[in-house]
């Protein structure tokens, strides 16, 4: 990417970062609400069936990957509100570097997921969870989950373009519940029916979870899927990302 393009990609990332200071109640619940549902499945819900060892350990990296999947709604509701206030147009009648629009908006929800991710390992360890692993494998945990939100959100931000009207929102997002809902970030396989602990195991976001795990040093972790928490959300991007430009790119067809 050229300086150019950096640049714009800068001045639409700060236009976004505005946007909080204006919404600061919208930022709040996005990082609260995943505090709530560590707290209310580690202690109302709970059980942790047929996982071994602590569930807090079990439930707290599961509940960060569960965060990188969801919470899209945000970043798929500005970029169409954009489109239906004829702010993109304005931007296309600058002299300004193609896609940098998307850029910034990404941008701004990686910072937000980033500082989601502090708060609820925060939580986590006030609820004693306690990673056993080093600086390397902590940092290549936080790896994984940025990866998957990055390739989550670019999933998000097509499913936005797709839809066209904040209205649609809603239902597009739907599109995304069953990744995060139908994996083992609250339940270990084992607890599940044979065909869906199979539908589980091949999830994306099982990926990354059981990844993580392993990097943690915690219950439910297992050797050898780090690759595939690495190469699922690069297939995810290969796709998603060059169609969300193009999809973009065409709007002003």
């Amino acid at each position: 990417m050229s300086a150019y393009a950096l640049t714009d990609s800068w001045t639409m990332t700060r236009r976004e970062l505005a946007h909080w200071a204006r919404q600061p109640v919208q930022v709040v619940v996005s990082l609260v609400f995943p505090v709530m549902l560590l707290l209310m499945f580690g202690y109302l819900v709970g059980g942790g069936r047929a996982v071994e060892g602590d569930y807090v350990d079990y439930l707290v990296p599961g509940m960060l990957a569960l965060t990188m999947a969801f919470g899209l709604e945000g970043t798929m509701l500005a970029v169409t509100q954009d489109l239906n206030k004829g702010v993109i147009d304005r931007f296309r009648s600058m002299p300004m570097a193609d896609g940098a629009v998307l850029v910034g908006r990404s941008a701004a929800d990686m910072l937000q997921s980033a500082i989601g991710l502090v708060v609820l390992i925060g939580v986590g360890l006030g609820l004693g969870w306690r990673p056993h692993a080093g600086p390397g494998q902590f940092l290549g945990a936080v790896g994984l989950l940025l990866l998957f939100r990055f390739a989550m959100l670019w999933v998000g931000i097509e499913l936005a373009l797709v839809a066209g009207r904040p209205e649609m929102v809603q239902a597009v997002q739907i599109l995304v519940w069953p990744v995060g809902f139908l994996s083992n970030a609250l339940a270990t396989p084992a607890a599940m029916p044979g065909w869906l602990g199979s539908v589980v195991q091949w999830n994306p976001m099982s990926q990354t979870a059981t990844a993580v795990r392993e990097l943690f040093g915690g219950p439910g972790g297992e050797p050898g899927h780090v690759w595939a928490a690495v190469v699922w959300p690069l297939g995810l991007l290969v796709v998603f990302f060059p169609l969300a430009v193009r999809r973009f790119r065409g709007l002003g067809g």
